[in-house]
């Protein structure tokens, strides 16, 4: 049994003194204890450790290569996602293994404890499927071995070009799967997965309203095994217009009125939302997965987080594209895109919390249904999903309390992320992953490979 002390403990109850959290062999915990003298492994600030809910890892390896603009002056999204399906055509599986690796690596080392990989690169180029109808997957899976995150794997269901039934694309051609080889391609990731810890989760993903059936979404909750489900929902005006165009309605009126939406559910972006929307979907219980960072380089919108916590509403957060994966910079985008938008100052605190205390309750809380793992707090039964912070960074030095979240988030990053433990497995000590030098020189073998073609 591994035995952590704390100086100071973000716990259910509040902030507490010399707390000490015993974990089992099995990554669990055991017990928490506060006014404890110190004994085994003692940091300075310990706090849950939240979950990444959103991540494409593959797109890591385009980081800094889209950053210019052609002939045409209205660069986008879409603009954006030909390159991406120009780029991905070129991945092979060792790469897409190492860039996954160094991804969630560097996700450990900003203070992530898990990765929800919503993973749709499943064949190869041609579209043909691997003699390993889950070659991708385990290679994601493979990834999560070595470097020892909390994995959440979301094989994504993609059909269609469109809401209009269209084939898929030529950039699209190595996501595209009917229901029953989908069904196939789920039941070899759940034997796949028995590979990893105990803590290593399951979950599916249909992957938008283009890209999927109307009529089959009654079988992603069977599909799901009991896990989470997640979509891209809401994200772009173009895709609004399409599924309104299609479906005779928004996206999410046509989700409010024909799915059986719950805490299961994880609905990414919603970044095009009218108030009654944010209203609805907030009152089901589903989870808004939002990524901050991405969503302002794509120019997709802004969240309307004000109103999803007036109804209620639970977030998580991810780094999708993960061309910069931070904890702290995630939350930071978010708040101040409120901050942007409505002229005022710490939108999302209340008078009882910082802003950085509700947000970060809020993703701990929200990440838990997202990865469908039983995280998001320092407390007995949970994973002990740890995250310590280094007391003698400059502007951690003498905070207290809620402030330590707000000087993180506010003025702080990832240089303030000392430990971080997933599952008791204790994957960053002294800012550094145990294996930074081996997975960092895979990473940069295979992307001297990709950046060579472009």
């Amino acid at each position: 049994m591994a035995v952590i002390w704390a100086k100071q403990a973000l716990l259910p109850t509040g902030w507490s003194q010399d707390v000490m959290v015993s974990i089992f062999d099995d990554g669990k915990i055991d017990s928490v204890q506060s006014g404890i003298d110190p004994s085994g492994q003692c940091v300075d600030i310990l706090m849950p450790a939240p979950v990444n809910a959103h991540s494409h890892a593959f797109q890591r390896s385009m980081a800094g290569l889209t950053e210019h603009r052609g002939s045409d002056p209205n660069d986008s999204f879409w603009s954006w996602r030909k390159l991406m399906f120009r780029f991905l055509d070129q991945l092979t599986p060792d790469q897409v293994q190492a860039v996954s690796a160094f991804v969630q690596m560097q996700m450990l080392q900003a203070g992530y404890a898990t990765n929800v990989e919503f993973h749709y690169l499943h064949h190869q180029p041609d579209g043909m499927p691997y003699d390993n109808l889950a070659e991708m997957s385990e290679r994601i899976i493979a990834a999560a071995d070595q470097s020892g995150i909390g994995l959440t794997l979301l094989p994504v269901h993609y059909q269609f070009g469109g809401c209009d039934g269209r084939p898929l694309a030529e950039g699209q051609r190595r996501f595209g799967n009917n229901p029953d080889q989908f069904g196939k391609l789920c039941d070899l990731v759940q034997k796949s997965l028995l590979q990893l810890p105990g803590d290593a989760m399951f979950g599916v993903a249909p992957h938008s309203l283009r890209a999927v059936n109307a009529g089959q979404f009654d079988a992603f909750s069977s599909l799901a095994n009991g896990g989470p489900i997640h979509m891209h929902l809401a994200e772009q005006k173009a895709e609004v217009d399409e599924v309104r165009h299609i479906l005779g309605c928004r996206p999410v009126e046509w989700v409010l009125e024909n799915l059986d939406v719950n805490e299961r559910w994880c609905m990414i972006h919603c970044t095009q939302l009218l108030p009654h929307e944010t209203k609805g979907l907030a009152r089901t219980g589903a989870i808004a997965g939002l990524c901050a960072i991405t969503e302002s380089s794509l120019g997709d919108g802004i969240f309307d987080a004000v109103g999803w916590f007036a109804n209620a509403g639970k977030i998580a957060v991810g780094s999708d594209s993960n061309i910069r994966i931070s904890l702290a910079e995630e939350l930071r985008t978010l708040e101040y895109s409120q901050r942007l938008r409505d002229g005022t100052r710490a939108v999302m605190a209340t008078q009882k919390q910082s802003t950085g205390r509700r947000i970060f309750d809020a993703v701990c809380a929200g990440g838990t249904c997202a990865a469908g793992r039983k995280t998001g707090a320092i407390a007995a039964g949970n994973w002990a999903d740890l995250l310590a912070l280094d007391n003698d960074h400059p502007d951690l030095v003498g905070c207290r309390g809620d402030k330590i979240l707000d000087a993180f988030i506010f003025c702080g990053g990832n240089e303030m992320v000392r430990d971080v433990w997933s599952a008791g497995r204790h994957l960053v000590q002294k800012g550094r992953h145990i294996k930074q030098d081996q997975i960092t020189r895979h990473y940069v073998d295979a992307v001297k490979q990709l950046r060579a073609m472009f």
